[in-house]
């Protein structure tokens, strides 16, 4: 049995390329701030990608993390981190905090969710954070507009050398 995907839509990286740079930069700039450790930021994009159904988010993530050796298990196993014994308290707060940013509660963020983000987070951590969370939402939300398709920038982004194609 064959899956046919439906086509992307357009390519939106060649309509609004200097908008799409900056926004880029600043993604990547995340990333470089080194204050949050680049495994985590790594398995919170993964989490975001998956609850907004981002293909082509989940695919790029699940890729980077295996190059930065991240463990297959614990990939699997971000979509079920609730009950999986594989992340540590740290890992769990900021998974937590992901969904709820992810998904806005009525009311928003609970306190105890805070306080718990709190006591394993610097307030630049948590900035840091709430940045990157930030910045996957948006890449999901346009990636999923447009129906990027998953792999398609392989290359470009150096990930075909994950040995995940």
């Amino acid at each position: 049995m064959s899956l046919s995907l439906p086509p992307p839509r357009i390519d939106y990286s060649q309509q609004a390329p200097a908008l799409l740079q900056k926004y880029f930069d600043f993604s990547m700039a995340i990333g470089r701030d080194g204050s949050v450790e680049q495994g985590l930021l790594h398995l919170i994009e993964i989490r975001a990608s998956q609850m907004n159904g981002c293909a082509f988010c989940v695919d790029m993530h699940v890729k980077q993390a295996h190059l930065h050796k991240e463990g297959a298990l614990r990939l699997h196993h971000v979509a079920i981190w609730h009950e999986s014994p594989l992340f540590s308290a740290r890992e769990r707060a900021a998974l937590a905090w992901t969904e709820a940013l992810t998904r806005l509660p009525v009311g928003g963020v609970p306190d105890a969710l805070y306080e718990q983000v709190r006591e394993h987070f610097t307030e630049q951590e948590i900035t840091v954070l709430t940045l990157q969370i930030m910045a996957i939402n948006g890449w999901n939300r346009i990636s999923v507009a447009f129906r990027t398709k998953p792999g398609s920038k392989d290359k470009a982004f150096g990930l075909d050398k994950s040995g995940l194609s």
